[in-house]
């Protein structure tokens, strides 16, 4: 890979604010490190409180006039975005595995999903009907659905395009107007997308952007009566505080949070299919994924068999900086491998034992970057902290169940319920089990979950809301009722 290929192209690094890219008050910047070397390959203007309340109050200026565009021009303007993304589907997908990480291949996939999720939210935007409720004589019940305001958006590091776009295009179809806060370790994938809303003519102060303290600006948001909704992807405990904190002001929520997603394969699976998943599902961006499997349960009976298959298939997996030929890149922070590690200890010191893997990837190009082994854990059980914390990195750790009843009960024993999967043949048993998982969604022999037409979100500890489809546009809308007397 030659040093050209490497370089970050051109992207913005300042605040956008009220439609003009500007520094920050006190004129601080943040290092942005390239996770496969070390490298700073940007430094990113920091935003405060003040700068914060310039961006809601842009918002709020801009949302009349938004809110009422006419509907064809405001689902035009979103094509257009789409258009542009896709167009620069290449650049987008480069800065994205240069600040990130993940292989360039997944990248791009994201970016093309993310316009995906603009063209979806356009033409759903002209399917928010309301409806008219039978009424007594002389009066006309109506119901009508309107924008909510000025829309708050939090998003992570670990899908830095496609979080932005899964909640900045819903809002914006549906007439709101937006702050975003990203991610502080991944914020050129969210700079690069508003700099296509500026070139595809979005009004100003329609999108903005604050990059910054999370304690602050988060802050600054929540204590906010102007902004009227909040939409977070990012850990429980962080989805607990900013909950807390929008309770004095009231706002409508939605928070996608932590996940520990069971795998259970049956007697009966396609055991290739179950293998294949698994590592492709396991191992998309190096296991940093809120719906990655965390817990796999295996049949006794097909125990042995299934085992020898993934340890040879996961053997096979090329690590590396996602630029090159790779199926892996690196992980994001020096902490995560010291939380695998920790995992694995403490694991491995109550009997369960590593197959393959198990450590830190090291010499040559490693030694810069956070690369890890791809890691199977057999032997695991109930008294193992990697049995109820979830895992953001790439290890499997296998269980071995008897019974269907025992399977569901061990993979509903989470605080978590995001995504769930299992692969069985048996027809009856895929109703049963689909109905019994405690979990938002379900893979039934599938690992594709996350569809532009489909709710994304979870129960219990993994937050409320949904993403995508339909239900995800009714996230940014508020019902209202009118009771028309038109005739004495």
């Amino acid at each position: 890979m030659s040093m050209k290929e490497a370089t970050l192209p051109k992207v913005q690094t300042k605040l956008f604010i009220n439609g003009e890219w500007i520094d920050g008050d006190n004129k601080e910047t943040k290092d942005i490190v390239n996770p496969a070397n070390g490298e700073v390959i940007a430094k990113v203007v920091q935003a405060g409180p003040n700068e914060t309340k310039q961006a809601i109050n842009a918002a709020k200026e801009a949302f009349p006039d938004w809110a009422k565009m006419e509907l064809a021009d405001r689902v035009k303007l979103l094509h257009k975005i789409a258009d542009l993304m896709e167009e620069r589907a290449d650049t987008l997908a480069k800065i994205m595995t240069i600040e990130q990480g993940k292989p360039l291949k997944e990248s791009k996939g994201e970016v093309l999903t993310g316009a995906e999720n603009f063209r979806f939210a356009a033409e759903e935007a002209r399917r928010l009907y309301g409806e008219t409720i039978p009424a007594p004589n002389n009066h006309a019940f109506i119901v009508k659905k309107q924008p909510i305001g000025v829309v708050a958006a939090i998003t992570p590091w670990n899908f830095p395009g496609g979080m932005v776009t899964r909640k900045l295009a819903p809002a914006l179809a549906t007439g709101n107007t937006i702050v975003l806060k990203p991610s502080g370790d991944t914020p050129l994938s969210a700079l690069a997308i508003f700099e296509i809303f500026e070139e595809a003519g979005l009004p100003k102060g329609v999108a903005n952007i604050v990059m910054g303290s999370s304690k602050e600006i988060g802050e600054t948001l929540t204590d906010s009566d102007d902004v009227r909704k909040l939409t977070f992807t990012g850990s429980t405990k962080v989805g607990q505080t900013l909950f807390k904190q929008s309770a004095e002001t009231l706002k409508k929520i939605s928070l996608e949070l932590g996940g520990h997603a069971p795998f259970i394969v049956f007697d009966d699976a396609n055991l290739d299919a179950a293998v294949n998943d698994l590592v492709a599902a396991k191992f998309r961006n190096n296991g940093q994924v809120c719906v990655s499997p965390n817990r796999i349960f295996v049949a006794k009976e097909i125990k042995d068999k299934f085992t020898k298959a993934l340890v040879s298939e996961v053997e096979k997996l090329k690590v590396g900086n996602g630029l090159g030929d790779v199926n892996v890149g690196p992980l994001i922070r020096e902490d995560a491998i010291d939380k695998i590690d920790k995992q694995l200890k403490n694991a491995t010191d109550k009997g369960a034992k590593v197959l393959t893997g198990g450590g830190r990837l090291t010499g040559s190009d490693y030694d810069k970057g956070n690369f890890y082994k791809p890691t199977v854990l057999d032997n695991v059980t109930r008294e193992m902290d990697i049995f109820y914390e979830e895992t953001f990195g790439p290890v499997i750790p296998l269980i071995t169940f008897e019974t269907e009843d025992e399977a569901i009960e061990m993979a509903n024993d989470s605080e978590f319920g995001l995504a769930s999967y299992f692969y069985t043949k048996d027809l009856a048993r895929v109703e049963k089990v689909g109905s019994a998982l405690e979990y938002g969604m379900v893979g039934a022999n599938e690992i594709a979950i996350s569809n532009p037409e489909t709710p994304f979100g979870g129960v219990k500890h993994s937050g409320f809301g949904r993403e995508n489809g339909h239900y995800g546009m009714e996230e940014y809308i508020q019902v209202k009722f009118i009771n028309l007397k038109y005739r004495d």
